[in-house]
């Protein structure tokens, strides 16, 4: 039986100061998560406006939106198990933008649903095609001071998440949502060409030397082998749960803004960069203490906030009330991010970070495939309300899923 190189537990203990021209590729990719977000943040965001012209029902959204997961978990696998084998981390970024920018460019040039699923697809093949190589990158370069790296990978995030909605509001009041999409193109297009122009020619450099590609038949022995490690899969269920909530937010809660509370399309983009803003601060913090706190402590408590302000965000129906809490489990949900990726980081071998990143998006894209439908359902039947007790409940699982998880797992020992 194939078994995996042994990790060193204590691997991602920072061993000395990292300056900030060292940290300049990590933010130069974390501009490229936030282009990524910004893409998926532009697809839930014209979704209500999307709905009338396509006759959708909730169900029927959340089918939609299932399509772009199952699209995001195919392109998932295969991007990371390329990354893998040619070790080219950085071209796989600029092919995802250069997808996501064209698919969301012809987001606005059809009306026809089945070219609109197609689009759709394209948007999902994106999404997940970013974060193989975007994680394994960062994971490699910088290893003692992995939790900073992915936090600020996940600050890029968040930023995308906060600049869309404001953005899509405005545009949205003054265009349709056809030519919302298409000027939405343009920044994705720009990051593209900047990663381009700054980190491939290293990459490319660099590449002949590395001896880090791996055959295809040693890679998928390596995932078998990974798919067998308890605290892997553990936490990709867990991190699966938690987000069905993060993407049950992004449908769900501007259907309520706009359908139950009336609130408009400013106010809709305005309490959608509310649910970003915490995590703007929370998740470098998160990421940071989490190298020196260990991964375990730090996910419980950003799962539990999350799990109880969830369930706050109805019984109060006010646009006030709901931007205020809101703002507050972001910073909680969205802390939760840069110390798993952190944690599946710890737990493989670096030749596997691609795969091991596939087998955590994997995991979370096919969740969410069935979970978005079963939240149409429970809209449709109970009332768009019922929905954020459902994505708390997830949540509630998740906090209990890593409480299982095994004590060993590297990632969580005391850091110096």
């Amino acid at each position: 039986m194939r078994t995996l190189p042994p990790r060193d537990v204590n691997e991602t203990a920072p061993t000395n100061q990292i300056g900030w021209a060292e940290q300049g590729p990590a933010f130069i990719v974390g501009l490229g998560h936030s282009a990524i977000h910004w893409i998926a943040a532009f697809f839930y965001l014209l979704i209500p406006f999307i709905g009338p012209d396509l006759g959708l029902s909730y169900t029927d959204t959340g089918l939609l939106v299932s399509v772009f997961h199952i699209s995001s978990w195919v392109a998932n696998f295969g991007s990371g198990l390329l990354v893998d084998i040619t070790g080219r981390r950085v071209l796989f970024q600029i092919v995802s933008l250069l997808i996501g920018g064209f698919a969301l460019f012809a987001f606005g040039w059809t009306s026809h649903l089945l070219v609109f699923l197609g689009v759709v697809i394209l948007l999902g093949v994106s999404n997940n095609l970013w974060h193989p190589p975007a994680i394994a990158y960062l994971s490699e370069h910088y290893p003692g001071h992995r939790g900073r790296a992915l936090a600020i990978h996940a600050l890029g995030a968040n930023l995308g998440d906060t600049l869309a909605p404001i953005a899509a509001g405005v545009l949205l009041a003054s265009y349709s949502w056809q030519q919302t999409s298409i000027v939405a193109t343009v920044p994705v297009l720009l990051i593209g060409v900047l990663i381009g122009f700054t980190l491939l020619p290293k990459e490319g450099r660099t590449q002949s030397h590395s001896g880090k590609s791996k055959s295809i038949v040693h890679i998928v022995s390596g995932l078998k082998a990974l798919l067998r490690n308890r605290a892997i899969t553990g936490l990709a269920v867990a991190s699966g749960c938690r987000n069905i909530a993060q993407n049950g937010l992004y449908l769900f809660l501007p259907l309520y803004l706009i359908n139950e509370l009336k609130s408009g399309a400013i106010w809709m983009g305005m309490v959608m960069m509310a649910l970003q803003i915490g995590g703007l601060v929370s998740g470098p913090v998160a990421g940071i203490w989490s190298d020196r706190a260990g991964r375990r402590p730090v996910m419980l408590w950003g799962l539990a906030g999350s799990a109880v302000l969830l369930a706050l965000i109805t019984p109060f129906p006010s646009a006030l009330v709901v931007a205020s809490v809101v703002t507050v489990a972001g910073c909680f949900l969205f802390s939760v991010r840069p110390v798993v990726h952190s944690w599946m980081m710890d737990l493989s071998p670096p030749t596997y970070f691609g795969t091991t990143t596939s087998i955590l998006f994997g995991t979370q894209a096919i969740m969410t495939v069935v979970a978005m439908p079963i939240g149409g359902l429970i809209a449709d039947s109970y009332g768009l309300a019922s929905v954020f007790y459902f994505l708390a409940a997830m949540v509630l699982i998740a906090y209990l899923l890593v409480l299982l998880l095994p004590i060993q797992a590297a990632g969580e020992t005391n850091r110096t």
